[in-house]
């Protein structure tokens, strides 16, 4: 049996055990939300950061184990940012045998010259690369679109979403978009991001660091991560219990009148006859 490509040499039993614990946690996500299903299409975006790359490793591991047969193309959107290696991804998947498309679009000048200086650019330049990574999508006959999202990143968009815009919201580990035409997943939507820093330190990826977007959504990001992190060292466990109470809502007991009928709730009549006793 051929070496996995995506296995360093020499690594340590505990290594392994890490890994396994991953590519289990991620074939479990799959199956709970159906993400993958047989002769799929996956495009995974590879941002060049360390969750999309142990996206792409882990879903690579799955590919061999899985009772089903999908495929997994990487895509990567070159914003043209200053300073972006435009080499190393390319040698990188070429060297690991993953297809790959590369999408040059220059998002950044767009941004620059749109948004004032001072401003949050992450509005845009989201709504930007979304649409040039479902447009992709369509292109390449890719229907599953796999976004690095973790654990950590669902609890603090859920955070992010009730301080800053009112809505109780997150990242949903299955998704159709608003256009109808695409399916987003976030696999790794059961695995911690500790897990994935010791992972990626041994798997050692040559990280892109993004240039563009140093702005407020990072820094109010910032914020809600470092109180999650105060909360996880007072009581540890508590990043997952509110990750496991966003796949267990009760409409009843909020106070959305979209959700739940209010204003027909009446008291119910008694089954029974008093008279009868």
């Amino acid at each position: 049996m051929s070496k996995d490509p995506f296995l360093p040499n020499n690594v340590s039993g505990n290594f392994i055990k890490l890994r396994n614990k991953l590519i289990s946690a991620t074939g479990k996500a799959i199956a709970d939300f159906n993400m993958i299903e047989d002769k799929d299409v996956v495009m995974v975006c590879l941002s060049g950061g360390k969750d999309s790359y142990t996206l792409l490793s882990l879903l690579s591991a799955l590919k061999k184990r899985a009772p089903i047969d999908f495929s997994i193309v990487a895509m990567n959107l070159d914003q043209k940012q200053p300073g972006f290696p435009e080499h190393l991804l390319p040698n990188y998947l070429s060297s690991h045998g993953v297809d790959y498309k590369i999408i040059t679009e220059d998002t950044y000048s767009i941004v620059k010259e749109k948004i004032p200086e001072g401003k949050t650019t992450c509005s845009l330049c989201s709504r930007l690369r979304r649409g040039i990574i479902y447009r992709v999508a369509r292109e390449i006959g890719a229907n599953k679109i796999a976004l690095g999202h973790h654990k950590n990143d669902i609890v603090e968009t859920f955070f992010m979403n009730m301080f800053f815009g009112s809505k109780l919201k997150s990242m949903p580990p299955k998704l159709l978009s608003d256009d109808q035409t695409n399916i987003v997943i976030r696999p790794l939507a059961y695995i911690e991001e500790k897990d994935i820093i010791s992972f990626s330190k041994t798997m050692n990826y040559p990280i892109i660091p993004c240039n563009l977007c140093g702005s407020q959504e990072n820094l109010q990001r910032n914020k809600v991560k470092s109180m999650l992190n105060s909360w996880e060292k007072e009581q540890p466990g508590r990043i997952n219990n509110i990750f496991q109470s966003l796949t267990n809502v009760e409409p009843s007991h909020l106070a959305d009148k979209n959700l739940y009928d209010f204003k027909n709730l009446k008291k119910l009549k008694k089954i029974f006859d008093i008279s009868n006793h």
